[in-house]
């Protein structure tokens, strides 16, 4: 039957035919919108997992970092069971005099209960007038979140490390972690300190440039302070053999806390805190004039 055959629609079956059309354009944008609703809950549900990840790796890293420290760990290769390294002409690494291999931190005594003007008992922490024609042994205890040993290394460094290459002075480096407080929980200057001993370890002749990095890079007080990948980063950068075990491990952890515990059993209370001849650096005396006090005594 040709289409002018065809019976003409009433009214009624167009008007039924159209709702159908619209009843199937309607279900398919229905679906539409449904299967994008599902998609958009996705990409929300998805983001959502993101951030839950990222907010439980700043959590575990964070923990981590704050985990209690084992009481007793080695000592680290080249630097003594004082918490030094000791370096002397050209930034040669000195040997240790000690022959620790473990340190104890319940083997501490007790701090002084009450402060002291100057550090006392010295030569139980290596610290001793040097013998007559022996370059004069200089001690520098320190913190890599300290802002004022930053200023002291940038003042002097490059005239400790001149004098100690015209073999006057060794100059020995010894990190404590008394601003870990001040690093939001995550114990930066003990880390930091922990990393430059592994550097030691590993690759003795990079530790002053890793603590020069590290100063160079030094985080403000009240702050987070540098992650330990970048830690190990710098100590890449700075030419040492790669120290990740090491950080990963906390393997100097406790050497620094003994360090600090030893150093605050003594009277040392502050950073810097210098000794030159087994003498200590006051102020009002200027280090110019201290050092050369020091140096003018042993001509």
């Amino acid at each position: 039957m040709s289409p002018q055959n065809e019976p003409r629609k009433s009214k009624a079956e167009r008007t039924a035919e159209a709702r159908e059309q619209a009843r199937i354009i309607r279900d398919a944008q229905l679906k539409k919108e449904k299967r994008n609703g599902w998609l958009i809950k996705g990409g929300v549900l998805a983001a959502a997992v993101a951030i839950i990840v990222i907010i439980a790796l700043v959590v575990i890293n964070t923990n981590k970092a704050n985990e209690p420290v084992a009481d007793s760990g080695p000592v680290p290769s080249n630097m003594n069971a004082y918490g030094g390294i000791t370096l002397g002409k050209d930034g040669a690494v000195i040997a240790p005099t000690t022959t620790e291999t473990t340190v104890d931190i319940k083997s501490l005594g007790a701090a002084p209960t009450a402060p002291v003007e100057k550090a006392i008992d010295l030569e139980k922490i290596g610290i001793k007038a040097t013998a007559d024609g022996q370059p004069v042994q200089t001690v520098v205890y320190f913190d890599f979140m300290c802002p004022f040993c930053n200023q002291f290394e940038t003042q002097y460094g490059a005239q400790l490390k001149a004098l100690a290459s015209e073999n006057k002075i060794t100059v020995e480096y010894r990190a404590l972690g008394f601003l870990d407080r001040f690093s939001g929980g995550t114990n930066y200057s003990s880390r930091a300190g922990a990393a430059a001993a592994c550097v030691a370890d590993v690759s003795p002749d990079k530790y002053q440039a890793f603590l020069d990095k590290l100063f160079a890079e030094q985080p403000k007080e009240n702050s987070k302070g540098l992650d330990n990948a970048t830690l190990k980063k710098y100590a890449t950068e700075v030419g040492a053999a790669d120290i990740t075990s090491c950080v990963d491990e906390k393997k100097f952890r406790p050497y620094v806390a003994n360090t600090t515990g030893l150093a605050t059993v003594h009277g040392v209370s502050a950073t810097p805190t210098v000794f030159m001849d087994g003498q200590q650096w006051q102020s009002p005396e200027t280090f110019d004039d201290f050092s050369k006090r020091i140096l003018d005594a042993k001509k």
